[in-house]
């Protein structure tokens, strides 16, 4: 029980370190009245959306609150209601620190590079500190609760599949209702200022501009950290489920949070490495953090697996599957960055299509996407394969873990990304000195690279967690008196393949549709204030910001509602009238076909965007050249790939496989066929 409170204090410890760096941040200057009246309208839209969000998402809890006490137990409900309340303030913290962030970021350009960067990535860290932080403290504080009280403390793993039920609700609607917001607003303002009036990106002329720099926050910062906060607690609670199901003791039910906790230390430590002066060292620099933290992670894992797990417990072949985690999380970062960097030919392939029109820009953006998969998809199945030869599925579990415990680096690196992006808009707004625009841009630049890396690691983070939870599902149901074996020749097993391949195309078409309709209306709007309010063009008119701000606002609230109901419903439906055999073959088809679209449309849209900007840097024509104006329609149509659905089928994932392993002892014996 020892390793509960450590990670009870660990938790607390990251939160305090949290609390440190944004002092750091906000100590710092905010600029000029005009840079600060900028920030304060990004703000107050972030933090309004997040308000009106979290309150849609209140409704929903208490409803399935009060559901899961009364068909599960009251125990369950009370763990789904903290792992909601828990996700939400990981991501309402990390947002309101990033959208402080990027005024001072903007600011500290002024004085140089180093300053700015300093600045960006405090305020980026608050957010990975904040999730890995809440999500320790969760899990072992719960566990002790439940303890504490009296239950078995083999039920309490299971128990507490309810607070990753409660993390993955939040993420799902963070991901959906913050990836419609901001790609609406985006897509929006780049369709009438980019091609239409010809304005540049972040023209403070542009209507949209404001909705677009809060959907940068509300998408990137608030989704990106609900979404890891769900799977690094549902990984470390699937980890803890499958050692009791497998009849270990509970010291290798508690080592997950143990190599959590170490993965903290090292990411604080990691986090002082990240420095530099010269704009082409950027991400030189941040991948240093990223090295140190796996490096110092690794000799922790090594202690930490000699000290506590026995001889016959093989901890050589645990320590090993934890190797195998580390080794995924690099390789995905190396493989993101081939296919979405600039200096590479995926980007370069799809920006030279851009000279001979949109058309080819798009198939080739598209064939980019789908190529993607391919490495990325072999080193998972190749983890698979190793960390089971070292540790069994036990070691499977441990390594989807090693590969999460660095959560609070990858999510720090991903809200970068967003603070330097504002701040270039800020800059831009605020008519500072070109040679503030020129730092802005170069760690803007390094942000679109690192937000696309970090999200090949949360694409493949899920599929690794999603599959242990399969693992889990087919444990629950064991112990409820239920063997089962999935055969493929069974029909209902291959119904469910079917039905759960087709889930996450489903999912996908509904959200795109409200990326559509949404940015449809933004599009109508900032074509009627050019035409209505005199002197727009000029720069003596000024725009109706809020009306985009809120256009985009009620939509994505709106429209989140059907996605997460398409997630929740599908595998009740699935279960109770299937039973649990198409559940469990639906299970395995949602893993496969979401990862797919998932890495695609994520590293597919990347490549559109970063070929724009390759173009914008001055290649193939430049700035206002036809390729340039292909290259923006490669990009509206890469906007909602890789920052609404693409990034939206992790948290499809999980719920789905959260609410199956939630209901199993329920459809143990149940089916209509």
């Amino acid at each position: 029980m020892i390793i509960l409170y450590i990670a009870l204090v660990i938790g607390i410890l990251s939160l305090i370190y949290a609390g440190f760096n944004t002092y750091l941040v906000l100590k710092q200057d905010a600029g000029t009245p005009k840079m600060k009246e900028i920030a304060e309208a990004i703000r107050a839209g972030a933090m309004a959306y997040m308000n009106r969000q979290f309150k849609t998402v209140a409704i929903f809890a208490i409803i399935l609150f009060i559901i899961l006490s009364f068909v599960l137990s009251i125990n369950i409900g009370i763990s789904f209601l903290f792992g909601a309340l828990f996700s939400a303030i990981a991501g309402y913290v990390g947002m309101n620190v990033s959208v402080r962030a990027n005024v001072r970021t903007a600011a500290a350009a002024k004085k140089g590079l180093s300053e700015a960067l300093f600045v960006a990535f405090k305020g980026g860290s608050v957010n990975g500190l904040a999730v890995v932080g809440l999500a320790l403290i969760g899990v072992s504080g719960l566990f002790l609760l439940f303890s504490g009280i009296g239950i078995e403390v083999e039920k309490i793993p299971h128990i507490l599949i309810g607070f990753g039920f409660g993390a993955s609700l939040v993420s799902l609607f963070a991901r959906v209702g913050g990836g419609i917001f901001t790609k609406a607003a985006d897509v929006g303002a780049d369709l009438v200022g980019k091609v239409e009036a010809g304005i540049p990106e972040d023209d403070p002329r542009n209507p949209a501009t404001i909705a677009d720099n809060v959907g940068d926050n509300v998408g990137d910062c608030a989704g990106m950290g609900a979404d890891l906060f769900e799977t690094y607690a549902v990984t470390l609670i699937a980890a803890m489920i499958l050692a009791v199901a497998q009849g270990l003791s509970m010291t290798f039910v508690f080592y997950p949070l143990a190599l959590g906790s170490v993965a903290v230390i090292a990411s604080i430590i990691g986090f002082s490495f990240i420095k530099t002066k010269k704009k082409s060292a950027i991400m030189v620099a941040l991948y240093k953090g990223v090295a140190v933290t796996q490096v110092l992670s690794l000799i922790g894992f090594f202690t930490v697996t000699m000290l506590l797990i026995p001889e016959s417990g093989n901890p050589m072949g645990l320590f090993l599957t934890t190797f195998v985690g580390a080794a995924v999380t690099i390789l995905l970062i190396v493989i993101t960055e081939y296919y979405t960097a600039t200096k590479y030919r995926p980007v370069r392939e799809t920006a030279k299509a851009s000279e001979t029109g949109a058309g080819t820009n798009v198939i080739i953006g598209l064939a980019v996407g789908m190529e993607s998969t391919f490495l990325p998809v072999l080193v998972i199945a190749g983890a698979i394969m190793a960390s089971f030869f070292f540790g069994g599925l036990y070691g499977i579990a441990i390594a989807a873990v090693s590969m999460l415990s660095t959560t609070g680096m990858i999510i720090a690196m991903d809200s970068y990304g967003p603070i330097t992006d504002n701040a270039g808009g800020i800059a831009e707004m605020a008519g500072l000195d070109s040679k503030v625009r020129k730092v802005t841009d170069a760690l803007d630049a390094v942000g679109n690279t690192t937000k696309a890396v970090t999200k090949g690691y949360a694409i493949a983070s899920a599929a690794l967690a999603a599959i242990v939870l399969f693992q889990d599902y087919n444990g629950a149901l064991l112990q409820s008196g239920k063997r089962l074996i999935f055969d493929l020749t069974d029909y209902q097993v291959i119904v469910g393949l079917f039905i759960g391949a087709l889930i996450p195309f489903l999912f996908s078409s509904v959200v795109m549709k409200a990326v559509g309709r949404t940015a449809h209306a933004v599009v109508k709007e900032v074509r009627r204030q050019f035409k209505e309010i005199k002197g727009i063009m000029e720069g003596k008119g000024k725009p109706e910001y809020e009306k985009c701000v809120d256009i985009v606002t009620k939509a994505a609230l709106i429209e989140m509602i059907v996605p997460a109901i398409i997630a929740v419903i599908s595998p009740i439906l699935v279960g109770f009238i299937l039973g649990p055999k198409a559940l469990g073959g639906m299970l395995i088809g949602v893993i496969t076909s979401g990862l797919l679209m998932a890495i695609s449309m994520s590293n597919g849209g990347a490549a559109w965007d970063n070929a724009k900007k390759y173009i914008e840097d001055g290649h193939h024509g430049g700035k206002g050249s036809d390729a340039h104006k292909a290259a923006i329609v490669g990009d509206t149509v890469g906007d909602p790939y890789k920052d609404t659905a693409g990034p939206a089928l992790n948290a499809l994932i999980k719920v789905i496989n959260t609410i199956a392993l939630l209901i199993a002892p329920l459809i143990a014996s149940w089916s209509l066929f």
